[in-house]
């Protein structure tokens, strides 16, 4: 069966601030740690393991609730800030409070916003693979419509892109599940598995609390909170029998060779 990897990006919940809120970061701290409360629960429900992409910001404001979660759940590093980032000392930085914190190796990144990394860097940071690219357009963030749909490698890290739909590179990213009706919203998902082999989709945290008092666009809040929750348990329930749920640290340590997936190392 195909792969699955259900990953969240935690961090401190700064969104608001583009639009004009002023939120301090103990309160993006907790509408993210009440968030990520919730959406435990529906993976232990489910018993569905996830990779959650945390800044070391975050972690270092709820070390405990990071801990414990790391039991189950994969640990990775979303950089050590959401809304800034410094290529020299970040990637090392937030690998080493998240290793601390969770006494676990930490070999996955994501870097905020999706914006690119080197893998040079990466690699010499201690990271094996990288969750950064969206291979499509989003109007005013990037265009990588030229880049690869499956995971390869390049510089010898492992990149795993989000998921998109082969052939028009439909993203299926969190604005994608908040805002497509849902059976069109499973139908892209389906057609994904099936022609690209794998699932990488990805969420927040924060999107599951009540946003409806928050001052940003309305195809951000859309569909918060409780309503969004259910949404993603009963999709979540439909997507279990359509392929296995893993991290990000498993598939990358069960490649054996690289026949699996492309490669691009110089």
């Amino acid at each position: 069966m195909p792969d699955i990897f259900l990953t969240f990006d935690v961090e401190e919940f700064d969104l608001p601030l583009e639009y004009g809120n002023k939120i301090s970061l103990p309160e993006q701290i907790e509408v993210s740690r009440q968030g990520l409360l919730l959406i435990s629960n529906v993976l232990d429900k489910l018993e569905i393991r996830a990779t959650l992409f945390t800044t070391g910001t975050f972690a270092l404001h709820n070390k405990t609730l990071i801990r414990n979660l790391s039991v189950k759940h994969e640990i990775a590093s979303h950089a050590m800030f959401h809304g800034s980032f410094n290529e020299k000392n970040d990637l090392s930085a937030s690998k080493k409070i998240l290793e601390e914190i969770t006494g676990q190796e930490i070999i996955g990144f994501r870097r905020p916003f999706l914006k690119p990394v080197n893998d040079i860097v990466l690699f010499e940071a201690g990271y094996r693979y990288n969750s950064s690219l969206n291979p499509t357009y989003i109007p005013g963030r990037y265009d990588n419509r030229d880049k690869p749909l499956k995971p390869f490698y390049n510089d010898h890290i492992l990149n795993i892109p989000v998921a998109v739909s082969p052939f028009l590179r439909i993203p299926l990213f969190w604005l994608s599940f908040k805002n497509f009706p849902v059976p069109y919203y499973r139908f892209l998902s389906k057609m994904t598995l099936r022609k690209n082999g794998f699932l990488n989709l990805y969420f927040h945290p924060w999107e599951f609390t009540d946003l409806s008092a928050v001052t940003m666009p309305w195809y951000m809040k859309r569909h918060s909170g409780v309503y969004l929750l259910k949404r993603l348990e009963k999709y979540l329930c439909w997507l279990k029998g359509k392929g296995d749920f893993i991290t990000m640290k498993e598939y990358t340590e069960s490649i054996g060779n690289r026949e699996r997936v492309q490669i691009k190392d110089n």
